[in-house]
């Protein structure tokens, strides 16, 4: 009765690819590309009474309750940006690498880690190092390209850190314990920290010129905050969020309340909370949150239109067709086509259209989803900086100074993005690095 139906699931899949394409093209957002196609072939492919089950399965999406932790920890990400912790915290420790070779830029990547476990969204944290780290690098005459790789791969690193929001949207596709994700994260993303940090050491040993010491008269014109209060309250923030879900005191939506009511504690008692930062704040969670709501309805739609077709059983025999059916050839495939989506797409698209499709392919041949997340989680860190369309290296451009072109931003992340690739080999060769705490 319906012409789709008639061509097949085989040629369906490349139809429906190829709309997704054109559409993208266009310029017409993911969201709404995803969503279209989905009409179009939940109408084309069964008729008019496939609508309720797609409509179901959206709300089975935005309904999830875990999925309200996600505008929280936007939310304190925004109430960070707006306040000045961030700021307090990089000047407080920019005095304990004076005498340190490379000083400034491990202080830097420090910061990051902190930053990113406290807030678990890269966007803002990669601005806010832009403005306070990348500046004082270029100042004091460190090597034009280690200080914007070193900036631009530490603000990323929110996307492995937790309470990563990547984690948390992959664990409500996946349907697998956040709590679990968090734990099985922790460890990959400090090695991949450390890697970073020991890169930075290497080359400055190697050649002392690409990081001066500064001397005295280099030492920031702004008076040294407390170095306890300073770091007193992002450390708590940390303490409170993480320490209460790996305890099992509370549970992720739990902890991310209780995390962004630190955040507007400690900001009220630094004399900053205001009407006017808290309106700032909330706009800028509504746009994410929207953004992300978004894409994650027109995915929802398309991947439940797709499944209805026999899409996923397409996919999983042509996966294992290509890659002769071995577990870690499959994997590797895989990650292969996350890396290229990652390059083009954003990686909430990329989560909601892929992994409802490669976790039961994962789950089938005996890896651990909750690693395969992880996996998943090192996979988008290297397209967040990779280009032609890495999002981190777009974030660090709007504060960089004039002279410094995005092909100047991509050419410094190539050491950075070689060491991603590096922690991502190490964790699939390592299972156990995302399966320790089991």
């Amino acid at each position: 009765m319906f012409e789709l139906a008639s061509l097949g699931i085989g040629y369906g899949s490349l139809l429906m690819l190829v709309m997704l394409i054109v559409l993208l093209l266009t310029g017409m957002q993911l969201a709404f590309a995803t969503g279209l196609v989905a009409l179009v072939f939940a109408l084309g492919w069964f008729g008019p009474d496939a609508l309720p089950i797609v409509s179901s399965r959206l709300y089975s999406f935005i309904g999830n309750y875990v999925f309200l932790a996600v505008p929280m920890f936007v939310l304190m990400a925004s109430l960070l940006d707006h306040s000045g912790i961030a700021r307090d915290l990089f000047d407080a420790m920019a005095r304990l690498g004076r005498k340190l070779r490379g000083g400034v830029a491990i202080q830097t990547l420090v910061v990051a880690v902190i930053l990113a476990s406290m807030s678990g969204v890269i966007g803002g944290e990669t601005v806010l190092l832009g403005i306070l780290a990348l500046p004082q690098m270029l100042r004091l005459g460190y090597d034009r390209k280690l200080a914007i790789g070193t900036t631009c791969a530490g603000g990323a690193l929110g996307t492995m850190l937790p309470p990563s929001i990547v984690l948390i949207i992959y664990g409500l596709t996946a349907n697998v314990s956040i709590g679990d994700l968090f734990k099985g994260a922790f460890l990959p993303a400090l090695i991949l920290a450390l890697l970073y940090m020991g890169y930075v050491l290497v080359r400055v040993w190697l050649k002392p010129e690409m990081a001066p010491l500064p001397s005295d008269q280099d030492a920031p014109e702004t008076p040294m905050p407390n170095f306890f209060k300073a770091l007193l309250f992002p450390l708590l923030s940390v303490v409170v969020v993480l320490g209460s879900i790996y305890g099992g005191v509370a549970s992720v939506t739990e902890a991310s309340a209780l995390g962004v009511m630190g955040i507007a504690i400690s900001t009220w008692i630094r004399g900053e909370l205001s009407l006017a930062m808290v309106r700032k704040a909330t706009i800028s969670t509504l746009r994410v949150c929207g953004m992300i709501i978004w894409i994650g309805i027109g995915a929802t739609a398309l991947v439940g239109v797709y499944n209805l077709m026999g899409g996923i059983d397409f996919v999983r025999d042509m996966v294992f067709a290509v890659s002769g059916g071995h577990g870690l050839t499959t994997i590797l495939f895989m990650m292969l086509i996350l890396l290229v989506l990652g390059m083009f797409l954003d990686w909430v698209g990329v989560a909601l259209l892929t992994m409802p499709i490669f976790v039961p392919i994962v789950t089938e041949l005996g890896y651990s989803p909750i690693w395969f997340g992880v996996v998943f989680c090192m996979n988008m860190q290297v397209s967040f900086l990779s280009p032609p369309f890495g999002p981190a290296a777009f974030y660090l451009k709007t504060v960089t100074p004039k002279d410094i072109s995005l092909g100047e931003i991509f050419r410094a992340l190539l050491p950075f993005i070689a060491l991603q690739v590096v922690a991502l080999g190490l964790l699939i060769a390592f299972p156990q690095l995302a399966l320790w705490w089991q």
